[in-house]
């Protein structure tokens, strides 16, 4: 259908109607914009991750319409996935109206997306090659989000760097002040962690933009997994401390990966909260210790304890975060072998720069 949208009225935008089942929620699409654009324009909760073309996060199956794609990756969405009608909604532009299904998507709206400025309050290592920075946010123009989410900085030549939440919504407000705090892998080479682990320095004003991403935690009685690597630790941080202040009895079980031990960066926390909430157990993973490392606990890959442990998913969810190859071989894997239902699989892959030059 054609829509006149805020311009004369002698100029015609091509818009198309995005619907989304089960849920029934509708938007407006422009010609041109991808319909993940389009839906976190109008606060529509769709899911995705790195809004590139790299996660398949996004990944929905189109019901009826028409939709083309721009660059992106053959795992996030391969030939066979488009010829059976799954599409990237982050990628995807629509050539008709469209419906599309997505189960992860609520009737419930988004939180308003704003640019601030941000200033680096301190600066922390965790380990060798993880950064701790608390950025203090603007005391007039508080964000909102949900435990999981991200932001993303704005780099001066116009690049971003995306980065989740690593503390819960009810803690951002400390001594009068809004701060986040985020866990930063140091990427040799990377353009943005070389200067957060060499130049950086409290009292830098910096440029970011949120909340982002539709990884937060769903209502549901089912047991939760938790399945963490590296940094991909930061938002399941999170959702635990959300969940202990909410008073969220489910049980969950958090698996969390590194090569090193040292790469559980706060593994004394995650002790201190399972001693505090009797709901929660933890599973530290280790995949290349070392014999000075005197490593006595659970080796190998970390999705891969998950299954020796529960071979049978079929009643639970699952939320998963960190480095791409993890996520995908836990969402293939769990959904293959331990009859996981495939929309209880919430994910955030953290793609890298490097993951993308693919696309």
């Amino acid at each position: 259908m054609q829509r006149q949208i805020g311009l004369p009225e002698d100029t015609e935008v091509m818009t198309h109607t995005i619907t989304v089942q089960p849920s029934g929620r509708g938007f407006e699409a422009e010609s041109g914009e991808t319909m993940l654009a389009a839906g976190i324009r109008q606060g529509i909760g769709l899911p995705y991750g790195c809004k590139d073309g790299a996660c398949g996060s996004c990944k929905c199956k189109k019901l009826s319409g028409s939709v083309t794609h721009g660059p992106h990756q053959e795992k996030a969405l391969s030939a066979q996935e488009e010829a059976d009608g799954y599409v990237l909604t982050c990628c995807g532009t629509a050539q008709s109206d469209v419906v599309l299904e997505s189960r992860q998507v609520t009737h419930a709206g988004a939180f308003p997306i704003k640019k601030m400025p941000a200033r680096v309050a301190a600066l922390e290592k965790l380990s060798p090659d993880v950064m701790r920075i608390k950025l203090q946010l603007p005391a007039n123009d508080i964000i909102q989000y949900h435990a999981g989410q991200y932001v993303e900085f704005i780099l001066r030549d116009g690049a971003r760097r995306s980065y989740s939440m690593a503390n819960a919504p009810h803690t951002l407000v400390e001594n009068g002040a809004p701060m986040i705090d985020l866990h930063i892998r140091h990427m040799p080479g990377g353009k943005f962690t070389d200067h957060v682990f060499g130049a950086m320095k409290e009292k830098e004003i910096l440029r970011i933009e949120g909340p982002y991403g539709s990884f937060h935690l769903q209502e549901s009685p089912k047991p939760i997994v938790l399945l963490a690597s590296g940094t991909g630790f930061a938002p399941i941080k999170a959702i635990i401390e959300h969940m202990q202040f909410m008073g969220i009895t489910r049980e969950a079980v958090l698996y969390w990966g590194g090569r090193r031990p040292h790469d559980l960066y706060m593994n004394d926390w995650v002790q201190a909260r399972c001693a505090e909430m009797p709901n929660l157990t933890y599973v530290p993973v280790v995949s290349d210790a070392l014999p000075e490392d005197g490593w006595s606990g659970r080796t190998g890959f970390v999705h891969q304890a998950v299954l020796q442990d529960l071979p049978d998913l079929s009643g639970h969810q699952v939320y998963a975060c960190g480095a791409p190859i993890v996520v995908d071989s836990a969402r293939k894997d769990f959904v293959e072998k331990a009859g996981l239902p495939e929309h209880e699989f919430f994910a955030d892959a953290f793609t890298s720069e490097a993951d993308k030059l693919s696309v």
